[in-house]
């Protein structure tokens, strides 16, 4: 999600609700402790220089379990921090503590911001030798529609 959805997202709500992608709420008291922009300068593994840039949120559940924060206060949160520190419309990523610090990705489902798993991939395939996943094909099955069927008029 870029930052304009989040904003966007903000104001249609009452409560603010964080959930993992498993459905694990996010504690009701969480704090956003900190909204800032994070840049990646970096080189892939084909020798590559590439950049990357997001805006972060922090979320910290602490031992103040009278704490909630109003969808509103995040809201304003994010215009001063936009005034502040010249945030742009970037994709948000999310930092939350579980067994470890985790990043996650963010997506809206109308009541809840769900943190969405990420995973590591190689930018570099074609230039440090891993080979893409090719489909596996079972010999003696019939093609799919969509290949070369009689009067498919692929052949």
């Amino acid at each position: 999600m870029k930052l304009s959805q989040v904003k966007e997202a903000l104001k249609g709500l009452n409560e603010l609700t964080f959930l993992l992608e498993d459905g694990t709420r996010v504690p009701a008291h969480f704090h956003v402790t900190e909204v800032g922009s994070v840049k990646r300068h970096f080189i892939d593994c084909g020798g590559t220089i590439r950049t990357d840039e997001a805006v972060n949120f922090q979320l910290w559940s602490a031992t103040d379990h009278d704490h909630r924060l109003a969808a509103r206060k995040l809201l304003n949160i994010i215009e001063l921090s936009e005034e502040k520190l010249g945030l742009t419309d970037q994709e948000v990523e999310v930092e939350y503590q579980t067994s470890t610090i985790g990043t996650y990705k963010l997506k809206f489902d109308g009541n809840a911001f769900i943190l969405t798993n990420l995973q590591t991939d190689c930018l570099a395939k074609d230039k440090c030798g891993v080979a893409e996943k090719k489909p596996k094909v079972v010999i003696g099955q019939p093609a799919q529609a969509s290949c070369c069927t009689p009067g498919g008029g692929c052949c």
